[in-house]
C-alpha cells in the first residue's frame, strides 16, 4: 500500500513540475504547453494554398487557437523572429530541462 501511495505521489509531483517549465524568449516567458501549441500551429499545413507547406509566422497571430500569452508578443516588433526561435525550441529536451531557454525545473 505504501508503494502505491509513493508512486501516486511521485506521478503527481512530476505532472506539477512539467507544468512549471517556462520557455524564455527575450523579455517574455511562455509555458512549455503553449510553446507546443504554437509549434503545432506553425507546422499544420494550410488548406487554402496546398503549395504552402507551413503557416507563416505572421499569420499565426491571427489564428484564434493561438494561446493568449502570445498576444503581447504579436504586438512587438520582430515577432516573426521570436516565433521562429520558439518554433525551433526542442520541447523534448525542455521537458528534462537540458535547454538553456527552458527554466522552472
Amino acid at each position: 500500500m505504501k508503494n502505491i501511495l509513493s508512486v501516486a505521489f511521485l506521478s503527481v509531483a512530476l505532472c506539477l513540475v512539467s507544468e512549471a517549465v517556462q520557455v524564455q524568449e527575450g523579455d517574455f516567458s511562455f509555458s512549455l504547453d503553449s510553446v507546443k501549441v504554437l509549434q503545432q500551429l506553425i507546422d499544420q499545413p494550410r488548406t487554402q494554398n496546398p503549395r504552402l507547406t507551413k503557416m507563416s509566422y505572421f499569420s499565426v497571430c491571427s489564428n484564434p487557437t493561438l494561446p493568449q500569452e502570445f498576444v503581447p508578443l504579436c504586438m512587438q516588433r520582430g515577432a516573426t523572429m521570436s516565433f521562429a526561435r520558439l518554433a525551433s525550441v526542442p520541447v523534448d529536451i525542455c521537458e528534462i530541462c537540458a535547454f538553456a531557454a527552458c527554466t522552472g525545473c
